[in-house]
């Protein structure tokens, strides 16, 4: 069973940039789909990007796209959020989540889907 453990959150003003990293331990996750998602006080936990086992796909919110790059390196066990063009709307915390099964794309956009989550990572972004 691997870990994952989010950071690079904190506080930016908008239009800033922030890059969360999501490290696993125990075991390689190169197998697994990786997603970002996101929960802002009251309200539900949302998808913001996901990137497939072999990295040759990626998947994002419709309102982060061409600001965020979610990127992967199986070597090193990580998976990456570049977070370009802040908004004070992407406040939240977020967290990095695994999917070792395999299916259709319209499953990485469900919190469902997912099997393993780290404890989160608070972004702040100021107006």
């Amino acid at each position: 069973q691997v870990q994952l453990v989010e950071s690079g959150g904190g506080l930016v003003q908008t239009g800033g940039s922030l890059r969360l990293s999501c490290a696993a331990s125990g075991r390689t996750f190169s197998s697994y789909a990786m997603g970002w998602f996101r929960q802002a006080p009251g309200k539900e936990r949302e998808f913001v990007a996901a990137i497939t086992w072999s990295g040759g796909r990626t998947y994002y919110k419709d309102s982060v796209k061409g600001r965020f790059t979610i990127s992967r390196d199986n070597a090193k066990n990580t998976v990456s959020l570049q977070m370009n063009s802040l908004k004070p709307e992407d406040t939240a915390v977020y967290y990095c989540a695994a999917d070792s099964t395999q299916g259709y794309s319209g499953r990485y956009y469900r919190v469902e889907t997912y099997e393993l989550w780290g404890q989160g990572t608070q972004v702040t972004v100021s107006s």
